[in-house]
């Protein structure tokens, strides 16, 4: 499909003599002509940063729109404007299908530029990337709605139906390949009409994520499921470079590099802070001490924005419902623990694997581990979570919080009056560990949980 949009664009640009690019209607780029080297106005700003970042900004498109390019039906002459960084002025042919707007063909004007009879030659290859344009969306629509109730539709009868259209709708070749879900959340709007490298997209609703293993991302916001070819079980890459060009900027792979790279550092400080032995046994008593600055390291606030999973790669649609499920917990444990994420495998989450299964449900507080999941004692959950984290290893715990162990044995002790724990007993270490990471995983649903 992509090579019938860039002839038909080449086409246009012969026709018109003048560099063609086609975007869809939401001013997204799909094709575009060359231009002559020689030409450097050619390359205005608006039409440099259409080919490099593929769309438009919301300024230009604004502009552009005011001229009624959405409701022509003919070519329409737009003037040069420098200070919103169109440089040189623009012929607009509206792509159409049965009266609807499927994109915008853009050339740059020159005089005494194109005349009648090319103009209309060149809506006449308009009309015939409008067909196609319209034909990609319908199959892209049919693939979201088989996609969605694949991932929606439970177990038994129901899900065998869904897994059999979605087949049909992929065809078998596509249908029985190695595939891996990707969920993006949260995700406000609609889905892509395209991403590179997938083969299918739909927007999973709020509340509505089906039942049995796909409920386990069940939620206040909705999120965006892709199913991504895959060449080899072994590599995720295409997996993890969609999630990429789905999150914000700023927000890769790559990012969550960036924010982890002082980890080997803190460790090592931690290290040589704790000179004693790490276990609270024969810990001098707990007396409160003065408190320093709590500083940087510990849990960073969950919910800052979009996170991805990725589920582990499968062959065939059988088990797409469990790999969205995986995907979704993923995506979910990046946002509560942001050293996973932004972009997070469902290999790679440790003890949220199991942990997503009981966020699965609604909010349901431990009576031990309740009088302490209150934003008033957010620093003693924050103590306590490090402290957990470390096994117990006071000085390594004490070093990362960035305060004197003195301190940390006075939070604990508060921690163990508010709950009636024992953090010397390995169960009751147990049931807070576990309630503390759960309560991360619900943090988006329960505003007591927003906290750290």
């Amino acid at each position: 499909m992509k090579g019938d949009y860039q002839d038909l664009v080449d086409e246009i640009s012969a026709l018109l003599g003048a560099p063609a690019t086609l975007e869809n209607r939401d001013f997204r780029l799909i094709a575009f002509g060359a231009h002559d080297s020689d030409d450097d106005l050619a390359m205005d700003p608006v039409r440099t940063r259409s080919i490099l970042t593929r769309q438009s900004t919301a300024a230009v498109r604004s502009w552009f729109e005011g001229f009624g390019i959405a409701r022509a039906t003919g070519p329409v002459r737009i003037p040069a404007a420098p200070d919103a960084g169109v440089f040189r002025g623009r012929i607009c042919l509206p792509v159409r299908y049965r009266g609807i707007v499927q994109g915008y063909v853009w050339l740059l004007d020159r005089e005494p530029g194109p005349g009648p009879d090319a103009l209309a030659a060149a809506m006449e290859v308009a009309d015939r990337i409008g067909v196609l344009l319209a034909q990609e969306a319908k199959a892209g629509a049919d693939l979201s709605r088989e996609f969605l109730a694949v991932i929606t539709a439970g177990r038994g009868w129901q899900q065998d139906m869904a897994v059999a259209a979605l087949r049909a709708a992929l065809g078998p070749a596509a249908a029985d390949g190695l595939h891996a879900v990707v969920c993006v959340a949260p995700w406000a709007g609609e889905a892509p009409a395209s991403v590179p490298g997938t083969a299918a997209v739909c927007v999973v609703p709020e509340r509505g994520r089906g039942e049995g293993a796909a409920a386990a991302v069940s939620g206040p916001e909705q999120a965006l499921a892709v199913l991504v070819r895959l060449r080899s079980a072994d590599v995720l890459t295409p997996a993890e470079a969609v999630a990429a060009r789905l999150l914000p900027p700023g927000t890769g792979p790559g990012a969550a590099g960036a924010r982890t790279a002082a980890a080997p550092a803190a460790r090592t400080a931690a290290a040589a802070h704790a000179a004693a032995p790490g276990s609270r046994a024969g810990a001098p008593a707990r007396t409160p001490a003065p408190e320093r600055a709590a500083g940087t390291a510990g849990p960073s606030p969950a919910g800052s924005g979009p996170t991805a999973g990725i589920a582990e790669p499968s062959t065939g649609l059988a088990r797409l419902a469990d790999a969205w499920a995986q995907a979704a917990a993923a995506a979910r444990a990046a946002a509560a623990q942001p050293r996973l994420g932004p972009v997070a495998r469902w290999s790679q989450i440790g003890p949220y694997r199991m942990l997503s299964a009981l966020a699965a449900a609604e909010p349901a507080d431990d009576p031990a581990v309740s009088p302490l999941l209150s934003p008033a004692h957010g620093e003693l959950v924050r103590t306590a979570e490090m402290f957990l984290d470390c096994a117990g290893q006071a000085g390594r715990a004490a070093a990362a919080l960035g305060i004197h162990r003195q301190t940390l044995y006075y939070r604990l002790s508060r921690v163990e009056q508010l709950t009636g724990l024992d953090l010397d007993e390995g169960e009751d270490r147990l049931l807070l560990h576990m309630a503390l990471k759960t309560s991360r995983l619900h943090g988006d649903r329960d505003p007591r949980l927003q906290r750290r």
